[in-house]
Formats: C-alpha cells, structure tokens, sequence
C-alpha cells in the first residue's frame, strides 16, 4: 500500500441548498445582486453554465476524490444535471470529471468500451464509483510506484520505472538471472524482461511473480502453484521470468502467493486461484499442480475486488461495494484468522461483520502467517488470530477470532500496515513506524539491550516506535517483511525519496548487503544500494 497521500488538499464544500443565494446584506449597501451556479445577465458575471468545459477541466485537473465529486453533486444542480457533452449527452460534469480521471489510470485506458461499462455497472453504476475503485486499488498496493518484497529468503525490488531488481537466495531461481547462485547485492533482472514494464511484484518460497503493466504475468523458480512452502521443487526449475500461458486471457494486476495456493487479481476486481483445491477448500477441486486459474466462487463473484493477500493456507480480499469498503476471507480458519468469531474453514468468501460493528470502513488489508490486519479510513489499526509473542498489539498473546482496533495506536493515523510470521509494522500518517511481536532475526527494528545470555531478540507485546528508521530522516511510506514459518525474517523500509533500508536476517544475502564475518543480520536499518526512482 502507499502510504503517501496525493498532495491536494481536500476541498470543503458547504450544503448549500439548491437556489440562489441570498447575499448577505449589510447596511447601508442596497440592492445586492443575487447569485448562483448558472450565474445572472449583468455585466461582469461568470456564469458556470456558460463555460461547463472550464468547469470540467479544473474538477479533472484537481484530482478531486470521488466523494468530493458526489458533495458538489449534492450542493448544487449544476453538477449534477446534464451536461449534454458528446458521446453521452445525459452525464452530469461529476460523472464527466470521473471518467476522465479513470482515463488517466493505466489499468483503464487499454479496456474497451464495452468492458468499461461492465466494469461501471460492477462497481454500481457510476464513474464515481469506478473512480473509487480503481484509486482503492493503487493506494493499498503500490501499483505503477516503486516497492520493494522482502520474500523468503530472498527479495525482488521494482524500480517507479518498472525495472527489477533481485538479490537473496535462488536455489530454485527464484533470482530470474539464469542461474541458481546467490546474490548478495542487488542485480537487474535482463533476462526475458527487455522493453517490459513491471507494476506489480509477489515473492513466496523458492518463486517469484511479476506483473507488467499490460497485465501480463511472468514466474520463475519453483514451477508449481500449489506446492508446501517447504518441501519438493516442483517438476522443474524454471531460472528466467516466463510467461504463464494459462494467465494470457486475463488482465492481472496484483498476485498473493500463499502457502499450497497462488491468487491473482483481474483489473475487472476478479479473483482467481491456483491449487489448493482438494476438498473444495477455495471452493473448487483441483490438484496441488494444477497450473490453470480458477474463479473465486460465492459472495465475491459479482463484487469487484481490490486488493488481495494470502496468508498460510487463507485468503483476504478487500471489496468496493456501493455502500462502502469491506473485507471477505476464505480458508483456513486454525487460530481465528479468518475473523468470524470461530475457527472453523470456509470453502467460500465470508464477510467479516466486525467491521460495521467497529463503523470501520476498511482501506489496506494484511494476511501474516497466522494473524491479519486491517487499515480503516479513518486511521485506526484492526488486528486479529493467533496472538502468539504479541503480534496482535493488545498487550498480551491472546488469540481474538474477529478483528480488535488497537488501543495503543489510537494516538496516530494509520495510513498502511505489513505483516509477517508473527509480526506486525504500522505506518502513521507523518512516517512513523510503528511494530510489535516476535523479534527474533531483529526484524522489529528496536535496538534491544542484549541481556544475560545475549539474547537480544525480545518479544513486543505492543506497539512501539522504531527509533532508529527515526533517525535516518527519512519519511517511510512502506514497509515490507518476511511473510514465512520457515524463513528467518527480513524487514524493508522504502522512503518517499526511493531509498530503500533493511534490517533483520541476511545469511542468504537477502538484506542486499554485505555482512561481515560471522554476521547473520542486522540490528539497525542499513542503506541498500539501489536507486528506485
């Protein structure tokens, strides 16, 4: 997700009834002229009926979100009636604005124009609505910006260009570059990849997924889909991005690579699975090395969604609906992860009701290995499942089977969070980075006094600020980290300037820095020579 915000400030807009204002008349000024939106026939009047393109191009020009959209709408006729503009003389300047900022998202030109008005009646009706839709998206996943994967064991980094950069271990080619030697400096991806933009990257045990901005999905290293995150290599070894065929007929712009299974993310907001599929478990049967993708069933069908992440043997799935934003879950349930108050499986897409509970509208979601959270709109962090070394943040190790804001942080606004195995970051509004559970590997980022043993790996039972990406004064807007029970685990923090910093483990030269002898990690963040602007 990226944590930055657009820069524009938001513009209030006052529930002015539709009829002309009457001025407010003080004396001994009289006869002042009455005003509104279509103006009046007196000289020096500037009616915004009279100049509707004007109007138009300063709404599409201001990027204004859709809610502010749908307020002027409300405030007056003039934005919400006809604007008789060609091709579709029936949409309001709102609706006009809308569509022409979808227009400058690179998921939607390539559409038709008969798959974007699927798309507009998918999300409910309205361009302000695929508008919502198609920002929800970019601002919890990072898409078309610069990221970085901190996978396990090894860590894939795309440039705001869409070049790809690899380092760590590749024992299975999981690296990309031909070969399955170890690199413990960051190396551009060449291979297969010439004149190819990359938007979207997802790393799992021994495998890598890239995603170009034509929605086209390249794979390399372990060959299958579905595969335990520790055990076989699959039939083959595949060492250079390749194309999956099966994935050809679909415009793919996120992937989630999660343990026995992999899911993709259609532009549309369609959900498709690969493996994973005996007993129904993901609502349909198939093999662990079934390479064909198969529609996510039940409630999420006709709801577009998006953004997803995979956890051990689960999956999330953040939806736009008419009425707002929501979370579905689907698999496993062992520990409460799923969030429905129970731990028992779902084959098919639930909503998590705790949300309205909370009055909690939902923006950026994270699956950890056993635990999940959630972003809302309004900056407060939700966690839930297993509470184990305090991953959770409630101050103790408890388990909770639906989602529990998180008293700690109710002093910042939350704008992103990451989570791992048994681990959980925060990002607030301002850069602050906030983490808390298991901290073996250093992967917190909290400088911890070594104590009789010289253990420094503390648990944190609540969230605590880490001072030292404090002190690199920077601002960081994402923060990534080792997703895996079997992996030690490494952090990344990327800034808005496009540095990228790292700490935790970094004996398979996943940290994309050199370690001195003896060394398996880092305690404190460390500068990674790469340039992701």
């Amino acid at each position: 997700m990226d944590a930055t915000t657009s820069g524009t400030p938001t513009i209030q807009y006052l529930n002015i009834p539709d009829q002309p204002i009457t001025a407010l008349v003080v004396s001994p000024i009289p006869n002042f002229q009455k005003r509104h939106c279509y103006g009046e026939s007196v000289p020096g009047e500037f009616p915004l009926a009279f100049n509707p393109s004007i109007v138009l191009h300063v709404l599409t020009e201001c990027n204004l979100d859709p809610q502010d959209l749908a307020k002027l709408e409300a405030t007056c006729s003039f934005f919400r009636n006809p604007a008789n503009f060609a091709p579709d003389y029936e949409l309001s300047i709102s609706e006009l604005a809308a569509l022409d900022m979808c227009r400058k998202r690179a998921i939607f030109r390539p559409m038709t124009g008969e798959e974007q008005m699927i798309l507009k009646e998918k999300c409910g009706g309205s361009w302000k609505l695929v508008l919502r839709f198609l920002l929800a998206g970019e601002a919890c996943c990072r898409r078309e910006k610069a990221h970085a994967i901190a996978g396990p064991g090894h860590s894939i980094a795309v440039t705001s260009k869409g070049a790809v950069y690899s380092f760590g271990s590749n024992s299975s080619g999981q690296l990309g570059h031909g070969n399955t030697e170890e690199e413990w400096r960051p190396r551009l991806i060449r291979l297969s990849l010439q004149g190819i933009r990359i938007i979207h990257a997802a790393a799992g045990a021994g495998r890598t997924m890239l995603i170009s901005d034509a929605g086209r999905v390249y794979s390399f290293g372990k060959d299958s889909f579905g595969e335990a995150e520790y055990g076989g290599q699959g039939a083959k070894l595949v060492t250079t991005p390749q194309l999956v065929e099966s994935l050809k007929d679909i415009f793919v712009v996120q992937a989630a690579i999660g343990n026995f299974f992999t899911a993709v993310l259609s532009r549309e907001g369609r959900v498709y699975t690969f493996s994973w599929g005996n007993d129904g478990k993901l609502g349909h049967h198939t093999e662990p090395n079934d390479l064909e993708p198969r529609p996510l069933l039940g409630a999420l069908e006709n709801i577009p969604v998006v953004q997803i992440a995979a956890g051990y043997c689960y999956l999330l799935a953040l939806a736009c609906q008419p009425s707002g934003m929501s979370v579905y879950s689907v698999g496993c349930g062992l520990g409460g992860k799923l969030g429905h108050g129970s731990r028992t499986d779902e084959k098919y897409p639930r909503l998590i009701e705790q949300f309205q509970t909370l009055n909690l509208q939902p923006m950026v979601v994270a699956a950890g290995a056993w635990h999940a959270a959630v972003v809302g709109q309004d900056g407060r962090v939700c966690t839930w499942g297993w509470g184990r070394y305090g991953c959770l943040g409630h101050g103790n190790e408890d388990c909770e089977s639906v989602p529990k804001v998180v008293e700690a942080l109710g002093n910042i606004k939350a704008v992103h969070v990451a989570t791992g195995d048994y681990t959980t970051f925060v990002v607030s509004e301002d850069g602050g980075v906030y983490s808390f559970g298991c901290g073996e590997s250093s992967s917190l980022g909290h400088n911890t006094v070594a104590d009789a043993q010289g253990n420094r790996h503390a648990n944190v039972l609540s969230p605590e600020l880490v001072t030292s990406l404090k002190q690199v004064n920077e601002r960081v807007v994402q923060i990534s980290l080792t997703n895996s029970i079997y992996w030690n685990a490494h952090t990344f923090a990327l800034t808005d300037s496009g540095k990228l910093f790292a700490f935790g483990a970094g004996d398979k030269g996943q940290l994309g820095i050199e370690l001195v002898a003896n060394q398996t990690e880092r305690v404190n963040p460390e500068w990674v020579n790469i340039d992701l602007t």
